[in-house]
């Protein structure tokens, strides 16, 4: 693609081809916004993970048009991000089908095991994010929320807001 020799055209390909990749998917967070790569749904995981597929593709394509697709690709993936969050804000029935709903896993200091299975979460992993957020004992923990991005959230103290159950499962 750029030099005769194999070795320095290998290493010419692979810094140069995926120099302009990132600059690509700079140009395209900067057009789109930052939240494509946000953790807030399961398309925006898979956007994550098939961005890096893509920029590892743009890496070491061999030929022009391979590089050109795969930019073009990527391009076409932001396109349909965005699209697609523009119409979750128009149809409760789309945004249903691609974002989680928040669970919770404990209430008022009881561990709801239902939701532990259901979301396939270990008692385990819930007591080490309960150390994690230096909760000192269960009946002080009002709530603990598996958020849709997979995160765990730690709600401790005398009192928490209704608000902030907005949307979260809890059966």
């Amino acid at each position: 693609m750029f030099f005769d020799g194999f070795v320095i055209d290998a290493f010419a390909k692979g810094v140069l081809l995926s120099a302009a990749g990132i600059a690509w998917i700079i140009l395209l967070v900067r057009v789109v916004g930052l939240r494509s790569f946000s953790k807030m749904t399961n398309f925006d995981f898979v956007m994550t993970v098939a961005m890096g597929s893509l920029l590892a593709g743009a890496s070491q394509s061999q030929e022009w048009t391979g590089f050109l697709q795969t930019l073009t690709a990527m391009a076409t993936l932001f396109a349909v991000q965005y699209f697609v969050s523009r119409l979750r804000h128009w149809s409760p029935r789309l945004d249903a089908l691609v974002q989680n709903t928040p669970v919770c896993l404990m209430k008022d200091g009881v561990i709801l095991h239902d939701n532990l299975r259901a979301t396939r979460v270990a008692e385990e992993d819930l007591l080490a994010k309960l150390r994690e957020a230096n909760a000192l004992e269960l009946s002080t923990v009002r709530a603990v929320v598996l958020e849709t991005t997979g995160d765990i959230s730690v709600l401790h103290g005398d009192h928490v807001d209704e608000v902030l159950f907005k949307g979260v499962a809890e059966d």
